[in-house]
């Protein structure tokens, strides 16, 4: 992938979710040496908010509709409650105006966890909202992998 071409092949994207793996180990290696000085009402509210907001209303709401389809919303809600950006502002507030603390390991952890275990990032419009390959970019992949197989014998 580059700035050109915003794809990845199965074997880029599993190595995108293993950096992700690795930073999801360092957050929980540092939540685990300090299980004492979590506050655990605030790491288990920090990490249940990230889906209780961003993925639960437009899941409901794609098993609802009969064709899949769903409003735009519910697509910019998920990516707002998965965006590091979001999480990081956060974080860094609640750190200048509470303190850091343990318990902010929560939002790492969860959108490490969603990335490297389960491949979901944020998600574009024209996608289903629940993971299903678009024909378009199937049909891409079909083509882009033979090339690519092609390319390799020469």
């Amino acid at each position: 992938m580059d700035a050109r071409n915003l794809f990845d092949t199965r074997i880029t994207a599993r190595l995108v979710r293993l950096e992700w793996a690795v930073a999801l180990g360092f957050s929980g290696v540092a939540a685990l040496t300090h299980l004492s000085e979590i506050r655990w009402w605030l790491f288990a509210s920090l990490f249940l908010v990230i889906d209780l907001v961003g993925y639960i209303p437009g899941a409901i709401a794609f098993r609802r509709s009969p064709d899949g389809r769903i409003g735009r919303g519910y697509y910019v809600a998920y990516n707002l409650m998965h965006s590091l950006v979001t999480w990081a502002a956060f974080a860094g507030l609640w750190s200048w105006l509470v303190g850091l603390e343990w318990a902010l390991l929560a939002l790492p952890i969860h959108l490490m966890g969603d990335r490297a275990l389960f491949g979901n990032s944020l998600k574009p419009f024209g996608v289903s909202f629940e993971p299903a390959a678009h024909p378009a970019f199937a049909a891409f992949q079909r083509g882009y992998e033979g090339e690519e197989r092609d390319a390799v014998r020469v």
